[in-house]
């Protein structure tokens, strides 16, 4: 996801210090998302894993590079491109994403222990570097004079991943102080990115409708903003299968449903940019990863729904957007392998 739009202006030599960008991550989250999605599917459960086992290898790979590839000059590089900074979310997402995979999928493989030992290990990681990014990036937005982009929404949507990824883990806690403490702590979390994405999404629509969808390869990151909305109707749903606090269920539903909504909505906005954009000519970018992880979290809090509220609305729609979505990771995924 690095293209940026006309109106931001860095320096070319800022862009070639750190060709190896966070924004690779994204493909992490893409595949990750295929697979946890496809863990309530029913019948596509080993299918599933086997996809979350190549997301384990191709994390493993990333990290790797980036090791060895990134040092503090080449971050800070990083950080100083007003579009690829926004972008530095995407790594605690893909760890966590990888995570969550362990413990829906990857325990048949490896066992439930190994697998709680994974995820626990991959969101601690991924919530404290997502906190930073909540803070660091939009920090260094301030004063900017940066128009917004959907990708802003980048940094500060890891904290909903975390209480989505950290309520399947308090269902491994005893119950207790310590349950509570995870809950808790998940539903700030929660609050962290949902009220961030209300300050930022207005001035999204602001932009879209004073200038435009900008540059051909920025119109996919306006799917970007189905992540926090799908990410967060998961995040109440599965919260409220950790009952610690009066009413979680009904928030759930009611959360949920209304926030559901308001995705499909974005959904038809987004696909209706996308299509008159691709009439004009829609070159291939990293920024195509925009179709598949936002695309994925609307499956998972679909399902999540489907689950608290059975229901033929809910199953058939997390079905149909199952396959949509599958049909978005292999094209994505084909045009990177090919880079065109």
């Amino acid at each position: 996801m690095t293209a940026l739009a006309p109106q931001h202006t860095v320096p070319v030599g800022v862009r070639r210090a750190a060709p190896f960008g966070p924004n690779l991550f994204a493909s992490v989250m893409g595949t990750g998302i295929v697979a946890t999605a496809g863990a309530s599917m029913p019948g596509l459960r080993t299918a599933a894993t086997c996809v979350w086992a190549l997301d384990a290898a191709l994390l493993a790979l990333l990290v790797t590079a980036a090791l060895r590839r990134w040092t503090w000059r080449a971050v800070r590089a990083q950080l100083a491109d007003p579009v690829m900074a926004q972008f530095w979310g995407a790594p605690p997402m893909a760890l966590m994403t990888v995570g969550t995979g362990a413990l829906l999928l990857g325990k048949d493989w490896i066992g439930l222990p190994a697998a709680l030992a994974v995820d626990w290990t991959l969101w601690t990681i991924g919530t404290l570097l997502g906190l930073v990014t909540s803070v660091l990036v939009p920090l260094r937005m301030i004063g900017s004079g940066e128009r917004a982009f959907a990708g802003w929404l980048m940094p500060v949507v890891p904290p909903m991943v975390s209480a989505a990824s950290g309520a399947l883990l308090a269902q491994h806690l005893p119950d207790g102080p310590s349950r509570q403490a995870m809950v808790l702590g998940c539903y700030a979390l929660f609050g962290v990115s949902l009220f961030a994405t209300m300050v930022i999404v207005p001035q999204i629509w602001q932009g879209l409708v004073r200038h435009g969808a900008g540059a051909a390869t920025t119109a996919p990151t306006l799917w970007i903003v189905l992540g926090p909305l799908g990410q967060s109707i998961t995040a109440a749903n599965l919260l409220s299968g950790v009952p610690v606090l009066p009413g979680q269920t009904a928030f759930g539903v009611l959360y949920g449903t209304i926030t559901w909504g308001f995705a499909l909505l974005w959904v038809a906005l987004a696909a209706a940019v996308t299509v008159r954009t691709a009439r004009r000519g829609l070159p291939f970018a990293l920024t195509w990863w925009s179709f598949v992880f936002p695309l994925g979290t609307l499956v998972t809090g679909t399902s999540a729904l489907a689950a608290r509220v059975p229901s033929v609305l809910f199953s058939g729609v997390a079905v149909v957007l199952y396959g949509a979505l599958v049909a978005a990771w292999i094209t994505v995924a084909v045009r990177t392998v090919l880079r065109r």
